[in-house]
């Protein structure tokens, strides 16, 4: 073999040496690199957690004003029955009958709420209820709220009747306790189960009347919206 053909295999074989070293370190070099950058690690909790429950519960507080809306509800056809009514209208005249028909005669409310000079309700009415059908009725306090506090019960919704028996301002300065002492124990409201022969009597009876009343202020006297 002539002696330039034997270089250039030498030098053919040292470049393959050379080139396969550079290749072989290269590729430790990027494995070692890859190696020490640890993979992220996957979550598993949120993946295995059970999908979350959603759970609606009704306060007490909701609960308590449930219980006083319903209790008002069945307080209040009594508050608009004609036996009650028929002394808190919204002018300035009585109202009568199972109809609540305006008073005849004329009759006016007055300054103390009483009638007018001429026509005081004591004229007719006595201090108890005369006898026969549809005769004046009686009671020493017999009249209307003044007209500075009519306390107006006709025309009024549920709602609206609530919110003004709660408020100082137009329930004659009453507390809740107060407004139970009166339907309960005043002898004037009291006669709307007595009226004498030929009126209808409220819709409830006078100690389930207030009984409702009572449930009403002890849930927190919530009012029918």
């Amino acid at each position: 073999m002539p002696n330039n053909t034997k270089w250039q295999v030498v030098t053919a074989l040292l470049l393959m040496g050379f080139a396969g070293a550079f290749f072989a370190m290269w590729s430790q070099q990027s494995a070692s690199a890859n190696a020490g950058k640890a993979a992220p690690a996957r979550d598993l909790s949120s993946a295995n957690a059970p999908a979350e429950t959603v759970v609606t519960t009704v306060s007490a507080t909701d609960a308590d004003a449930a219980a006083a809306q319903a209790a008002f509800g069945r307080a209040y056809p009594v508050f608009v029955s004609p036996r009650c009514q028929n002394c808190h209208p919204s002018g300035d005249a009585p109202l009568q009958g199972d109809d609540s028909h305006v008073h005849a005669q004329n009759v006016k409310r007055g300054t103390d709420g009483h009638g007018v000079y001429g026509m005081r309700c004591q004229t007719c009415h006595q201090d108890a209820n005369l006898p026969g059908a549809n005769m004046p009725p009686g009671n020493p306090k017999w009249g209307l709220p003044t007209p500075q506090m009519k306390m107006v019960f006709v025309g009024r919704t549920a709602g609206e009747l609530c919110r003004q028996l709660k408020d100082p301002k137009l329930n004659g300065g009453r507390s809740l306790a107060q407004i139970l002492t009166h339907v309960s124990t005043d002898d004037l409201v009291g006669w709307g189960w007595n009226p004498g022969y030929g009126r209808t009597l409220p819709p409830l009876n006078r100690p389930d009347f207030v009984a409702a009343m009572q449930e009403w202020v002890k849930d927190g006297a919530a009012c029918p919206k």
